[in-house]
Parts: C-alpha cells; sequence; structure tokens
C-alpha cells in the first residue's frame, strides 16, 4: 500500500510513519517544519526512517496546491492520513487567523487533491478539544460539539464538516478520529508531560493553572498508532471515532505520579485557569472498541515510565 502522510515529522506522525515502513508499506511524508518548536526535534523524530527505502520525506506546506498536485500526480497513494496542523489550544487565542489558514484551508487544499486524483481513503486527525465543555461524560461521538471554546477547536471541528462534505459529493472514505491527549516518547516539548519533566529535572517551577482537579484523557502514542492503522483498514463512508484511554487522570495526580517516576519534588507556580481550557477531556471509546478492535493497554504509571527512560536519554545523548 501507499501513503500520503502529513505532518509526518511530528510526534505522532513519525511513529505512525515507522509501524507502516515496518510493515512494508509505502509512505511519504510531508511536514513544514513549522517553527513552534526546534527544527532538530522534527529531524531527530525522523532520525529511524531517512535511511529507509520504503519512505521518502518531503518539505512542504500542506496549503501548497501546486505541490499537492504534483506529488498526487507522481504517486498513486491509496489512503491520505492528514495528521498536520497549527497545534496548541492557547496559541490558536494569539493566532486564529493562522490556525484558520492552515488547519482548515490546508484540510480543503488536501481534499481537492484526493478529488483530482480519485483517492477514495481519507483519515483526519481531529482532537477531543472539539466537545469544549461538555458536562456529559465520557464524551460520545454522537454528543453535540457545537460548542468549541478555542480556535484550534474549531478549526478541527471545521476540517470534520468538510470531510463530510467530500465524502457527500465525492464517495470519499472518510474516518475522523478525535485523539484524547496523547504522550509518550517524541511528545512536543510544549505539552504538559514533557514540559514538567524537563522542569523538575532542572529544579524549576512547574507553571500550574487552576486548582490541580483539571482531569485529561492521557493517551500513550502505542496505543493510538493501534487506534489509526485499524482505522485504515476500516476506512470506509463517513466515521468518528473516539481514541483516548477512557481513564482520566487529574492534574494534581499525574504530577504527583511524575514525581515518583522522576525522583524528585516539584516546585508548584500556582496560577488562574486560562482561557481556552476545558475542565476535563473523557472519551467513550466503546465505538472504537467496537468497530475497530480498539484496545488501549497502557496505563499512566507504564506509559510515564517509558516516556522518562526515553526523555533521560535524550538529556544523556544532547549532554555528549
Amino acid at each position: 500500500m501507499r501513503y500520503f502522510i502529513t505532518g509526518s515529522a511530528g510526534f505522532i506522525g513519525s511513529h505512525l510513519c515507522e509501524r507502516l515502513v515496518s510493515q512494508e508499506h509505502d509512505v511519504t511524508g510531508l511536514d513544514n517544519f513549522d517553527p513552534f518548536y526546534s527544527r532538530k526535534v522534527k529531524e531527530s523524530n525522523l532520525a529511524g526512517l531517512t535511511k529507509n527505502k520504503n519512505f521518502k520525506s518531503v518539505e512542504g506546506d500542506i496549503r501548497d496546491e501546486k505541490l499537492a498536485d504534483k506529488l498526487f500526480s507522481k504517486n498513486k497513494f491509496d489512503c491520505i492520513i492528514h495528521l498536520a496542523a497549527k497545534a496548541g489550544v492557547r496559541p490558536s487565542i494569539e493566532d486564529p487567523l493562522g490556525y484558520n489558514d492552515v488547519n482548515v484551508n490546508g484540510t480543503v487544499v488536501l481534499l481537492e487533491a484526493a478529488r483530482k486524483h480519485n483517492i477514495k481513503n481519507f483519515i483526519f486527525a481531529s482532537s477531543s478539544s472539539v466537545y469544549g465543555n461538555n458536562l456529559k461524560v465520557p464524551f460520545s461521538e454522537t454528543d453535540n460539539v457545537d460548542n468549541p471554546v478555542s480556535p484550534y477547536a474549531a478549526t478541527k471541528k471545521a476540517g470534520e464538516l468538510v470531510c463530510y462534505t467530500y465524502h457527500s459529493l465525492y464517495n470519499i472514505n472518510m474516518t475522523c478520529l478525535r485523539f484524547f491527549t496523547v504522550y509518550g516518547p517524541r511528545q512536543r516539548p510544549d505539552l504538559a508531560i514533557h514540559k514538567f519533566c524537563r522542569l523538575i529535572e532542572d529544579g524549576k517551577p512547574i507553571p500550574v493553572f487552576g486548582d490541580g482537579s483539571m482531569e485529561r484523557d492521557f493517551t500513550y502514542i502505542d496505543d493510538i498508532i493501534d487506534g489509526v492503522m485499524a482505522s485504515i483498514e476500516k476506512c470506509k463512508g463517513y466515521e468518528i471515532y473516539n481514541l483516548g484511554e477512557s481513564r482520566p487522570v487529574r492534574l494534581d495526580r499525574l504530577i504527583a505520579e511524575i514525581e515518583k517516576v522522576l525522583g524528585k519534588k516539584a516546585i508548584i507556580d500556582r496560577r488562574p485557569n486560562q482561557p481556552g481550557d476545558v475542565k476535563r477531556t473523557f472519551a467513550d471509546i466503546s465505538k472504537a472498541k467496537k468497530v475497530l478492535g480498539y484496545n488501549p493497554k497502557t496505563e499512566i504509571t507504564d506509559g510515564l515510565a517509558k516516556f522518562v527512560q526515553w526523555f533521560r536519554q535524550q538529556v544523556k545523548e544532547a549532554g555528549n
């Protein structure tokens, strides 16, 4: 099979590319190496792929219509897996125009390329943020998601809608995956677990917004990749799936678990709640279990141990 993956140098994208090429699939990855975080981090993410004959890395922007047309004309892709996006809830509040341009317009460019080149399978990376401050838990795919509380969340909801439009008009199989707080080796340096580990290890205060009661459905990267792989195999019609752990963890408990793994106490810098943050995320994964056979296995304690092992290895290598 031939796959086209956007955001291939990112956290989830690089793991997915590795899984696919390990199964002898041909993968073309597109990434623009956005300076949201260090280019070196993304280059390191691709280190295990660059010499693999089944992987080709292309540097470019998902909004570049000519590039998309060129790539899709030269390659007969069986499936597009669209992971690329401007990420982050809080930064989207500062740059709503930029987030809309990349996340919505970029998605439409890819959908148009799929239509033009008759690619019938499309996987779209959505987000648990579309649920906003949903009072009903756990969050189900059938819940109303018309009240996003950040521009980022709104762009992900818009992406789901435009995917449905292209499915309806052009009979493209569309699967939208709502990821719930993915963590593990290569996690973005700005995200909580990575950021907390770095600051605690350095003896610096960690910023904690609110009273610590905020809950997140932390989901380990290997479990997410299992879900993505299953969704590729079952991509048919138009479907939305939650991919989460379905066991939310309070922020204060997360910090305590990180302290245990690191063997160090955190210095807490207590701050007020931030605009755009939701109180809780909690995935109902019954649909993904039934249809995809999705079955997350990694407990938060085990996942944190694996992350810290990777994190300390990175620090060691950077010091040499």
